[in-house]
């Protein structure tokens, strides 16, 4: 079974250590990165040159991106009936109480800080990966019941 995860992401240097510590490539997991908000909403709704990538069975959500930020998509991801399942967990180097509560408040599954350090980046992704991979039975997407 492979596990498809939409990465949103504006820093390259994060999308790669994210992909490493994922171990993507390794044929159960494939990551999808997109560079901010409108690309990410255009890969959910599978418009144009996403038209016909895999729903993500979660997604990692950045919220400081240009064009349109992570608060953004994630009130588009829970207000669309065929998005909101998708568990959205937020990884951000934002440490502001107003984001944390917003996040929840639009029903984020959580809110994970971005450690400075690479060995705790790390850490951290391998902590997703472990709970959200390893542990989560993660809701099928685009079926009916």
């Amino acid at each position: 079974m492979s596990i498809e995860i939409l990465l949103v992401e504006d820093n390259p240097g994060d999308a790669r250590l994210t992909k490493e510590a994922l171990g993507e490539g390794s044929g159960a997991i494939h990551l999808h990165v997109v560079n901010d908000g409108i690309e990410a909403m255009a890969f959910l709704r599978k418009e144009g040159v996403h038209s016909n990538v895999p729903s993500p069975d979660f997604i990692l959500l950045d919220l400081n991106m240009p064009r349109m930020d992570g608060l953004e998509v994630l009130a588009l991801i829970k207000s669309d009936e065929r998005l909101k399942t998708i568990p959205t967990i937020i990884l951000t180097t934002s440490s502001f109480e107003g984001d944390v509560r917003k996040t929840y408040q639009l029903q984020a599954n959580c809110f994970l800080n971005k450690p400075l350090q690479l060995d705790d980046f790390e850490a951290i992704v391998k902590g997703i990966k472990d709970f959200w991979i390893d542990k989560v039975r993660l809701p099928k997407q685009n079926q009916t019941e």
